[in-house]
């Protein structure tokens, strides 16, 4: 009969054997970065071993989130989704904002949206089509998440019109902080409220009212079969990915500056590109791999819905902690460059999911307008 230790030691080989447990090959690079920084070596390599370390540290979070939620019901499973979804790029922009990166964490804000609808739905759609005439998903759903990426447009364009026309115009790629008039700083802050408020009630519309439309039979099997885990140590484990994701945020963000200028990359780039990537390594794999088992509903759901959040509830919940930590509040003014990838990307999410179809050219398509859009931030 086999010892509890060797059963555990079991589980945790299937874990990580699994298809989905590719991110916690990974997490030897959490000490690594750590013994880096200490030492005090190249911000060069202690940029890339934290970036690393970021996404086992992200996948734990969301297993033990996805474990809870299934233990929850659907309404508070739903809300712990939601809530910690994003939570890694959240704690990854906090540390950026309370060092005064302002210019990074509105990149790497909408490095997340276009990453989502460009790179990880057009992956899906690329891997999910081979071999298939096409694949369906709920429009009705998908245009719902579509449409909040529409008001959302709307509130984060507005702010940088305005001063456009009423200040100084718009921010560079290469500024790290700009100090904007009270006016502007003010005018973020409400509509930060309206985002929340509007947030709200998508989550009262997705949870509750049209809580069928939000999950598709099946949306609940995308991974392996695999052994569940008690509350006790979900919520131990997402403790434990709470410190391990805040640690290694630290460390990321304490070296970019440094690190950019060595390698020769602006802090523009990293943020749009490399730091909107590595927190969400680990659910943009999930998006790919249910893509592939043709469970188009729930991969579609993750791109839009997850960059539906981030421009809804984690763009407003960092302008008003803004007000409480870093050296001034965050002006919701973004540059040329970020607010031209995320009108086409906003157009494209409407347009791809009016069709409720998708092939592999599609996800070619999307692809090589996110490769267009990283190689225009990179010479920017």
């Amino acid at each position: 009969m086999s010892s509890p230790r060797h059963e555990q030691q079991f589980s945790l080989r299937r874990l990580i054997l699994s298809s989905d447990g590719w991110p916690f090959l990974l997490v030897p690079f959490i000490p690594l970065a750590i013994l880096l920084d200490v030492l005090g070596v190249s911000p060069v390599a202690i940029f890339f071993t934290s970036a690393l370390g970021v996404i086992p540290t992200a996948a734990l979070m969301g297993r033990a989130t996805e474990e809870l939620a299934a233990r929850s019901g659907p309404g508070i499973g739903g809300l712990l989704n939601v809530t910690f979804g994003n939570a890694p790029e959240l704690i990854i922009a906090l540390f950026a904002l309370q060092k005064g990166l302002h210019e990074v964490v509105k990149a790497s804000l909408i490095g997340s949206v276009i990453g989502n609808i460009l790179l990880v739905l057009g992956a899906s759609m690329l891997a999910g089509g081979i071999g298939r005439d096409r694949q369906t998903f709920s429009r009705a759903a998908a245009s719902a998440q579509s449409s909040m990426l529409l008001l959302a447009g709307a509130a984060l364009i507005m702010p940088a019109i305005f001063e456009l026309v009423e200040g100084k115009g718009l921010p560079l790629p290469g500024d790290e902080r700009i100090s904007y008039d009270s006016t502007v700083e003010h005018l973020s802050l409400a509509v930060a409220i309206v985002l929340i408020v509007s947030y709200a009630a998508g989550l009262l519309f997705s949870l509750k009212t049209h809580r069928g439309l939000f999950n598709p039979p099946g949306s609940h099997d995308e991974g392996e079969a695999h052994e569940a885990w008690s509350v006790r140590r979900s919520i131990g484990a997402l403790a434990l990915a709470g410190v391990a994701v805040g640690v290694m945020s630290e460390i990321l963000v304490g070296s970019i500056s440094e690190a950019t200028e060595s390698i020769g990359l602006t802090e523009f780039f990293v943020g749009a590109i490399v730091v909107a990537i590595v927190g969400n390594a680990a659910e943009h794999w999930v998006a790919v791999l249910v893509a592939r088992k043709d469970k188009m509903d729930l991969s579609v759901n993750i791109a839009i819905g997850s960059s539906a959040q981030i421009a809804l509830f984690v763009v407003p919940v960092l302008v008003l902690c803004s007000f409480f930590i870093g050296p001034n509040p965050l002006a919701l003014v973004f540059n040329g460059f970020e607010l031209g990838a995320f009108l086409i990307a906003v157009i494209i999410a409407n347009h791809v999911t009016n069709e409720g179809e998708s092939t592999w050219f599609e996800g070619v398509q999307l692809l090589a307008v996110y490769a267009v859009l990283a190689l225009t931030f990179a010479f920017a």
